[in-house]
């Protein structure tokens, strides 16, 4: 229970920000105080005890108690703003605020940028504004939950921050969801990296990129530099990073070898064959994925010939000889030796095979090999040319395959119009199970109309049937759907499936344009 102590510490807190520094000072960092005291009593924590006297100035303050779910663990510290002093007494008379009113004030003192007394720490990004953090504040807290990585990567992109008064709680999220620990790299501004360097829960933001350059950032600094290099000028990018590949770690080098992907060409391909011999698995299963797109590529030469070993192609029938061993210079081309579970080694074998050798070895387009006979070994072939598609990003055989096998992966080697225009087709002839859920998963966001009308369709055929089967096609597609088809979805019917498809879309479209300039 909070003791009245904690309670007039709060009153100070809110007093403070309801009339302003100006009437009201405050020795220390009005906004650093305000937000360990929110996150504690969202945690269900009990509040802080006053701050200590300017003589006694501290950085941290250990946690009293056991911790709660989602607060922090024993024996590690909470952070708390330098130099904080005891309020001085007010010049006229104020209402204490109620804690509801003190949370939505000291939110409105963040977005103001309103930090009395103390050392605030220096921010150079402008705060986000207040209708977008509050938003912010409200799908943390529940409301459309699964929206979170969409609002941070969208407020990421305008280069703005969010106010100090959030990020305790969103520093809190980062943890259990790494996907949006890079948005928030970006929008904690450096209050968000003092209070990580305070609280060892939160020091993954550490480890996010902060701006600096390649010789002075730290690991994740470097990878987003490479990235934004290697998209603008892709030479330039491989021969930075051939200057200094011997001195970087394994897991850098992992790192890095993936953005090669971006910009590919020929031009890479003698550092990619080197890369084969690195020390490292991932590097060089990397290296071999990033080969197989290459056609030209000496590892395809050699796939391509190990491939035509194996399948021996006639006017009709397709005779397959699985590989007998996997030997060194099969492992080194990317062919890993010990099949998963389940899977026979000559099987495993061949299947990498095929899928690394160049489609084009076939000489014949995919509809005539795929209308063939094969005696043996059937499922593997048609697996392996699957994986193919998906590693060489060949539309004309990923068209092919997601006819006999409609993966989600398949749909990446082809652009964004066709990808709907394919994922349209299979909503029109399949019911909400599982599988057409995957497939509507790897269809690119922002589903234009075609595919919007689909889906929305299906909903309303299904909602009359079998109305317990519609949850998760109806939140995607109030995810998926461009925000400014909201009128379609509102208009299109009157069910309710549809119309919380429509609520979702306005919640949406209002959210992106609270974050636009």
């Amino acid at each position: 229970m909070t003791s009245p102590a904690d309670r007039v510490h709060w009153d100070a807190l809110t007093s403070t920000a309801l009339v302003g520094t100006d009437r009201r000072p405050y020795q220390g960092d009005l906004l650093a105080d305000a937000a360990v005291e929110t996150a504690r009593r969202r945690a269900g924590r009990r509040p802080a005890p006053e701050p200590h006297t300017p003589e006694t100035p501290t950085l941290v303050r250990p946690a009293p108690e056991a911790p709660t779910s989602g607060s922090l663990t024993p024996g590690r510290s909470v952070p708390e703003a330098p130099a904080a002093g005891r309020p001085a007494p007010a010049h006229a008379p104020v209402r204490p605020a109620t804690e509801e009113e003190g949370q939505s004030l000291i939110g409105r003192a963040a977005d103001e940028g309103e930090a009395a007394g103390g050392q605030p720490v220096p921010e150079e990004q402008a705060v986000i504004g207040r209708a977008a953090a509050g938003r912010l504040v409200r799908i943390m807290g529940g409301e459309q939950r699964r929206l979170l990585g969409e609002w941070l990567e969208a407020a990421a992109a305008t280069g703005r921050r969010v106010p100090p008064a959030v990020l305790p709680e969103l520093l809190e999220h980062g943890l259990s969801d790494r996907s949006i620990r890079a948005h928030i790299g970006r929008l904690a501004g450096r209050r968000g990296r003092w209070l990580a360097e305070r609280a060892e829960r939160w020091a993954y933001l550490l480890e996010e990129p902060t701006g600096e350059t390649w010789e002075l950032g730290s690991a994740a600094d470097r990878l987003a530099y490479l990235r934004r290099l290697r998209a603008a000028e892709p030479g330039e990018a491989r021969r930075l990073l051939e200057s200094t590949w011997e001195r970087e770690t394994p897991d850098d080098r992992a790192a890095f070898m993936a953005v090669m992907a971006a910009g590919l060409s020929m031009d890479d391909e003698p550092f990619l064959e080197a890369a084969l011999d690195d020390r490292r698995r991932e590097v060089r299963q990397e290296a071999a994925n990033l080969l197989t797109r290459l056609p030209g590529s000496r590892l395809a030469g050699r796939m391509a010939e190990r491939a035509r070993r194996c399948l021996t192609v006639g006017p009709a029938v397709i005779h397959v000889e699985a590989p007998e061993a996997c030997d060194k210079a099969m492992e080194r081309d990317g062919v890993r030796a010990k099949p998963p579970r389940g899977i026979g080694e000559r099987a495993w074998w061949l299947q990498q095979v095929i899928a690394r050798a160049p489609l084009s070895t076939w000489e014949l387009p995919p509809h005539r090999m795929l209308r063939k006979r094969m005696p043996e070994w059937h499922d593997e072939v048609r697996a392996a040319w699957v994986r193919a598609a998906v590693l060489q990003r060949d539309p004309e055989w990923a068209r092919a395959m997601f006819a006999w096998d409609p993966i989600a992966d398949l749909l990446e080697a082809l652009p964004p119009d066709e990808q709907q225009e394919l994922a349209a087709g299979f909503v029109n002839d399949h019911d909400p199970d599982g599988q057409l859920i995957m497939v509507l998963g790897g269809v690119a966001p922002c589903w234009r109309e075609r595919l919007a009308t689909a889906v929305l369709r299906k909903i309303v055929r299904v909602a009359a049937t079998q109305p317990w089967n519609l949850g998760e096609l109806v939140r995607l597609a109030g995810e998926r759907i461009d925000p400014a088809l909201a009128a379609l979805a509102e208009g299109f019917s009157p069910v309710p499936p549809v119309q919380e498809v429509t609520a979702l879309l306005r919640f949406r479209a209002d959210m992106l344009r609270e974050l636009s300039p």
